[in-house]
């Protein structure tokens, strides 16, 4: 059923990241490696200019190993999965790992993406896989091949086809390709002590099987599996769900980075049988090199991303399927700019949202109403509510923004949302606040003076019109946070 499609390759980001913990030995990598599943992908690139290694993270809805072997009676129904065949891939992950070894980037596609694939025209990016291979294996059949060799080159038809349209929808040659099934997800998860959540809201949906509280929480490998392959009765559906996606990976992510998992001989044994058996890598790929490289990384340089949409309830071309247009032009100026900025080590500022930040206003003119004016203006914008009154302590000449450190973010972006108030550095403030101190001289958004509250509306209005059905932008998460962005 369509809930039972789940994000298996944050199981192939958990077993990439495991490398990075303290006290892995090189031998034992090694031993992860020759255990694992290679296939031959030839059409694959040889890395980016810089040495930046790009890598294509599929999700597999099968009901099989990563050699093909049937999951057993037990397996499938701990998963809540069916016993249908199927070759969908339902998780669809870009990942870039530069040279410099600032960052990680993971960029997500919805699986409902509308893009053009090579022989199949216009399609769900989903079904570029297995409708390639199904295409390949009949045509290799009905010319007399073997059905098992017809099997074994259809499916590399089919990963070809989709790292093809992942190049061409996101302007990035893909290096290395990286597949995991139904089991892995679970498999892993449970090998490292599963993994730490934060829902909003309860929820209960019986065909995922979510059935959680609100709040932070940790899960096992079947119960995740259930936290992330939901998509019915979420606000944002599909896109939701990614981002259920995503901040799994980041947990796991973090929990192995910070080297709290994998002091123990037998975390690492579980681990490495879960690896072996779940995930398939492709041909030519040097996992010591690859290792070289994430030994530079820390967990708050690990950026998680999804790629811009028109409309997350679009129609196909023939009004027949609903999918997830996009624009490929402005999905790989987006993309350009995304690793650019983490290249850059800019992990954090990528991730901030206004959010995060409570923003007081006090009013030290004698204008009434003008804090609570401005506050209104910052709420509006995303940030919360903080205190709303008049300045009590010491008179200030001029309007600024006051917060723990100067360089604190949400004092950047409130200072620039009112028109570029200079930012006071004032260690009294908690971490996540900040303090508007309003004066005399001042004329921004809220003040009813000059363009202050006018542009910001026109501005508004603008936007609006312009991006007609555009649902806002997902958040981007990072894997540097002890506790979990807490999520729908």
């Amino acid at each position: 059923m369509p809930g039972e499609r789940v994000v298996r390759v944050i199981a192939t980001v958990a077993a990439v990241a495991v490398v990075l913990g303290t006290g892995v030995a090189w031998g034992k990598v090694r031993s992860f490696e020759d255990g694992i599943f290679h296939v031959f992908a030839p059409s694959l690139g040889q890395g980016g200019d810089d040495g930046a290694i790009d890598i294509l993270l599929v999700g597999m809805d099968s009901r099989t190993d990563a050699r093909g072997n049937p999951l057993s009676a037990q397996e499938l129904a701990a998963l809540r999965a069916g016993n249908e065949v199927a070759s969908n891939t339902d998780t669809i992950i870009l990942v870039r790992i530069p040279n410099s070894g600032k960052s990680a980037t993971a960029i997500s596609i919805p699986r409902d993406t509308y893009v053009a694939a090579p022989g199949l025209g216009k399609t769900k990016i989903n079904g570029v896989y297995g409708q390639t291979k199904e295409e390949k294996r009949v045509s290799l059949v009905k010319s007399g091949v073997a059905p098992a060799q017809a099997e074994a080159e259809g499916t590399e038809a089919g990963r070809e086809a989709l790292v093809k349209t992942v190049a061409d929808l996101t302007g990035v040659t893909v290096d290395h390709y990286a597949e995991i099934g139904l089991l892995g997800f679970a498999l892993i998860t449970d090998a490292l002590g599963g993994v730490n959540v934060c829902l909003k809201a309860p929820v209960y949906e019986p065909l995922s099987g979510a059935d959680f509280p609100a709040g932070w929480q940790k899960l096992n490998g079947p119960q995740a599996l259930s936290f992330v392959r939901q998509r019915h009765d979420l606000p944002r559906g599909d896109l939701d769900r990614v981002v259920r996606q995503q901040v799994v990976m980041a947990s796991l992510a973090h929990q192995v980075i910070s080297g709290k998992t994998l002091s123990s001989p037998a975390t690492m044994n579980r681990l490495q049988l879960a690896i072996q058996r779940s995930v398939v890598l492709s041909s030519g790929w040097d996992i010591m090199d690859f290792v070289n490289q994430l030994q530079k990384l820390a967990a708050g340089r690990i950026a998680f991303a999804t790629i811009p949409v028109l409309d997350e309830s679009g129609w196909s071309d023939d009004g027949m399927h609903s999918v997830v247009r996009v624009d490929p032009h402005q999905v790989q100026d987006w993309v350009a700019g995304l690793l650019h900025d983490q290249a850059q080590g800019k992990s954090e500022e990528l991730a901030y949202t206004p959010d995060k930040t409570t923003a007081s206003v006090l009013n030290d003119t004698d204008v009434n109403g003008l804090a609570a004016a401005v506050s209104a203006v910052l709420t509006a914008k995303g940030f919360a509510a903080g205190t709303v009154g008049n300045n009590d302590a010491a008179h200030v000449s001029a309007s600024q923004v006051q917060a723990a450190k100067a360089d604190d973010l949400g004092a950047q972006a409130v200072a620039k949302d009112l028109g570029g108030l200079p930012v006071s550095a004032n260690p009294s403030l908690p971490a996540g606040s900040v303090r508007v101190v309003l004066a005399n001289d001042y004329t921004g958004p809220g003040s009813g003076l000059g363009d202050g509250a006018g542009a910001t509306a026109a501005a508004a209005s603008h936007s609006d019109s312009a991006n007609n059905t555009a649902p806002p932008p997902s958040p981007i998460l990072t894997a540097g946070s002890e506790h979990p962005e807490c999520v729908n």
